[in-house]
């Protein structure tokens, strides 16, 4: 049987447009259905869930065990310096491109501005006051002193955990790879040519 001209709509018949509308009708009861059973279950996340409100923090801090209690979202940067009184590394861009806040986790550099705390559980944590010890100076701080090579100090404490790394992994390492060791480091007052007396410093004592 022909349509008459009131059953069809630039080429869309009325049947055609209600069978359409009724198919995507059911899948959207479909999908609803999906989701609320998806949501009624549990997943495996949620089980022992974290925060918002503060929990307990241990971490091993230059050979020592420090406590406090911070919120899941708190970086380690802001752990040292603000709930465990370790300043060392410095808050500078904050956005992991300066270096200024580089510390030791397991023996490898960290920008400590990119890192929760909760993340450092149970590692070994250094910063620059590792580089003290006994009131003597270790030989990388002791260099750039030698040399002059700090102006304002923010950087310093990334640059000389850097090294101090680099060094740790390899004793002998050449002037050319103590430098690209520090790549990862930004001074803007630009006392880079004294840095590098500093590791010619380094490198010619053995670090």
């Amino acid at each position: 049987m022909n349509n008459s001209p009131g059953d069809r709509h630039d080429g869309v018949s009325r049947r055609g447009f209600l069978t359409g509308t009724g198919a995507v009708a059911a899948a959207a009861a479909g999908l609803q259905a999906e989701l609320k059973q998806a949501t009624a279950q549990p997943r495996v996340d949620d089980t022992n869930p974290m925060g918002p409100a503060p929990v307990l923090l241990q971490l091993t801090v230059n050979g020592r065990s420090l406590t406090t209690h911070v919120e899941p979202r708190v970086t380690l940067l802001d752990a040292l310096r603000n709930y465990l009184d370790v300043t060392g590394c410095k808050r500078v861009c904050d956005r992991a491109t300066c270096g200024a806040c580089t510390v030791m986790v397991n023996g490898r550099t960290v920008y400590a501005c990119t890192m929760l705390a909760l993340e450092a559980r149970g590692c070994d944590i250094r910063t620059a006051e590792a580089l003290v010890r006994g009131g003597k100076l270790d030989p990388v701080p002791t260099a750039f002193v030698d040399c002059d090579a700090q102006q304002c100090g923010f950087c310093t404490p990334g640059f000389v955990v850097s090294l101090r790394a680099a060094l740790d992994r390899n004793p002998r390492a050449t002037p050319e790879e103590l430098e690209a060791a520090v790549s990862g480091n930004i001074c803007r007052c630009g006392t880079y040519e004294q840095m590098r007396h500093a590791i010619v410093q380094l490198c010619q004592k053995g670090g």
